[in-house]
């Protein structure tokens, strides 16, 4: 069933979307921007505001996505692949999409001890006291080991708790840089997550909010696939063109379009953008003139 809202005589179809308050915040919202949607609120507010009309939401911490929107509260959110294992519940993974707090890439939850510490292995630890948040995923891996360990709930600030009020922890991690930080080592890897569009399972059912489901997932994959890459194009004498072509590393082929002088052509390409600063110099060299690098919001496969 579609649901409406009325404003004055204008019924109005909205779909119900629940964004992750906290670390995946900024960059969700600047993937929103890039796939075209302009997304405002307050400092002190928990409900953002959408330029599409058909769209409404709520600021939501990522633990608790996956349960609104199982129970219909919400049609779609984002989330991550710990949050769905963890909870348990019944939703459609529409999409998977990979980005993080700070770059483009799953993170993982992982077992550490302290440096000095003398658990070296996970069979060390039967026995032993876990801190996490993850507290079913933990204990259904380490039950799945079979090695039996107490695991009890941290409410935050879990890389300070061992050795003092736990053995080892579960904690996630991107760049590593926090257990570096509090002496941690890794012993093995729980699970490894990525962000995930869902939606529930009624909702998936209704036509007009499937389609506008996985228009956004198209637009925001668009958008993550141009969040490392640049456009380049340039002017390229006929007789330089082999070289030229030789040196762009294209997405698929380089587009090239002749020009009033028929003895030059535009060339333009999508190459990743950490290739660029070495690329452009060489390209001159070659004998490309007039390059342009432009960055890009899109890029629809």
């Amino acid at each position: 069933m579609t649901f409406y809202i009325m404003e004055g005589n204008i019924n109005k179809r909205v779909l119900k979307i629940a964004l992750p308050k906290g670390s995946l915040q900024t960059s969700t919202f600047k993937m929103f921007e890039k796939a075209g949607f302009q997304i405002t609120v307050g400092a002190r507010s928990y409900v953002p505001r959408f330029d599409d009309p058909e769209l409404e939401g709520l600021l939501i911490r990522a633990q608790e996505i996956p349960y609104y929107v199982a129970e219909g509260m919400l049609d779609i959110g984002l989330t991550g692949k710990d949050w769905i294992v963890e909870r348990g519940v019944e939703i459609v993974e529409v999409s998977d999409l990979i980005y993080a707090k700070e770059g483009l890439r799953p993170v993982r939850w992982v077992v550490a001890v302290p440096e000095d510490s003398a658990i070296q292995s996970l069979a060390d630890l039967e026995g032993k006291l876990i801190a996490t948040e993850l507290v079913n995923v933990t204990r259904n891996f380490f039950k799945t080991k079979g090695i039996n360990v107490q695991v009890e709930f941290s409410w935050g600030a879990t890389e300070v708790k061992p050795p003092l009020l736990a053995d080892a922890i579960v904690e996630l991690i991107e760049t590593g840089n926090s257990l570096r930080a509090n002496k941690l080592r890794i012993l093995e890897t729980v699970l490894e997550s990525t962000t995930k569009l869902i939606a529930n399972p009624k909702s998936w059912q209704d036509k007009w909010k499937r389609n506008k489901t996985e228009n956004l997932a198209c637009l925001l994959h668009g958008a993550l696939a141009a969040e490392e890459k640049v456009g380049l194009k340039m002017n390229v004498p006929k007789a330089n063109l082999q070289r030229i072509t030789e040196l762009l590393p294209a997405l698929h082929t380089p587009t090239i379009s002749n020009q009033m002088d028929e003895e030059w052509v535009a060339v333009e390409v999508i190459i990743d953008e950490k290739v660029v600063r070495d690329l452009i110099p060489k390209l001159k060299r070659a004998g490309a003139q007039g390059i342009v690098e432009y960055p890009l919001n899109k890029i629809i496969y």
